[in-house]
């Protein structure tokens, strides 16, 4: 059985890669310094699993600490060394993530995003793990001559968040050239994930005020907010943003994927998109989940943020290929699961 660490693993999707790899018969370590999420999300994956696995104990581990804090990372490695369980591969979600933030916050973004991603690289080489999973993002791309997008893309970041992605990308490609290629890489670059388990017990729960657009949603339909919707002067056909919305326990299950595609190799340098290959605007995603849950939502117009772009959707072709991945669940599926976990969890963890 192999020990993997999460960074970030408490967090949205961190929490369903948790529960995905318990599933399939991994040792998960969840790292993670609770600032941004919450130890009940990792209660809520044991309640969801602890009939399906034995000896739970041995296999979910809990370690608080910070990405950019380099003793507890080392103390984390050597602990887990001790018990004859070492850590054999990361996925490494921990990070800040919010666009319109990121402009305000740039060197806090540039300080956890990069200089932690760097530490933690550090204490991996040292204690001989060589695998890593690493979250990254669409934000990447160079969006302006294209809305398909192709890993060879160009690569023009919109926002400082998009920036770090893209500096940790290179600093991965640097550290699978510098070991002579025995280092193990593969850098999955999310679209728009949505969505909840399907249980409803774990899902989307942002400490601050939220930024994405499925808990505003339902938030708003919960609450009979208003919901704003930035900018109806897009060049789409009902002039709103279109994006390629994922459902989270797709993107978790290609988490998998990509770490049983390194398991058993010693080099490699992967870079994959992670989306449905389907665009759809803020509209029909409203519609979808207004049909769906039998609610009504009222929104209203506003200017478009920083950093937003016109249209976002995955070329998918080449996870397709490589890892034989491909979503199983559709808006549908998304609106529907969205709604189920604030419906259960009208205040998220907090109740």
């Amino acid at each position: 059985m192999q020990t993997v660490l999460l960074t970030g693993g408490a967090g949205y999707i961190g929490s369903h890669t948790c529960l995905v790899l318990l599933e399939n018969n991994f040792r998960v370590v969840v790292y993670d310094s609770f600032i941004n999420s919450s130890k009940l999300a990792i209660q809520r994956v044991r309640k969801i699993i602890e009939k399906k696995v034995c000896d739970l104990d041995r296999k979910l581990f809990i370690w608080q600490g910070d990405i950019r804090d380099e003793a507890s990372l080392k103390n984390a490695f050597k602990y887990f060394n001790q018990r004859e369980i070492p850590i054999e591969a990361v996925i490494h979600f921990a990070g800040l993530k919010s666009v319109s933030e990121s402009f305000l916050e740039s060197k806090e973004y540039w300080d956890v995003n990069v200089n932690g991603s760097k530490t933690l690289l550090k204490v991996m080489d040292l204690y001989g793990c060589s695998k890593i999973v690493f979250s990254s993002s669409a934000a990447v791309y160079d969006s302006s001559s294209n809305p398909i997008l192709r890993e060879n893309n160009n690569l023009s970041p919109t926002s400082p968040y998009g920036e770090t992605k893209l500096e940790v990308e290179k600093i991965l490609e640097h550290y699978f050239l510098k070991k002579q290629r025995k280092w193990a890489n593969v850098i999955l670059r999310y679209f728009n994930p949505i969505g909840a388990h399907f249980s409803g017990l774990i899902g989307e729960d942002p400490k601050t005020k939220p930024t994405n657009l499925l808990p505003l949603l339902t938030e708003a339909c919960a609450n009979f907010n208003t919901l704003e919707i930035y900018g109806n002067d897009w060049p789409t056909k009902d002039g709103t943003c279109i994006r390629d919305f994922i459902h989270v326990m797709d993107l978790a299950e290609a988490h998998l994927q990509s770490l049983l595609h390194i398991q058993n190799i010693q080099s490699k340098h992967l870079v994959l998109n992670v989306g449905t290959g389907k665009g759809t605007t803020i509209l029909q995603l409203i519609k979808v989940f207004e049909v769906i849950n039998k609610c009504k939502i009222k929104y209203k117009f506003s200017k478009r943020r920083e950093g937003d772009i016109s249209q976002s959707i995955a070329d998918n072709s080449l996870i397709l290929s490589t890892l034989n991945w491909k979503n199983k669940r559709d808006i549908k599926d998304m609106c529907m699961d969205s709604w189920k976990w604030k419906q259960i969890n009208p205040k998220g963890y907090k109740h």
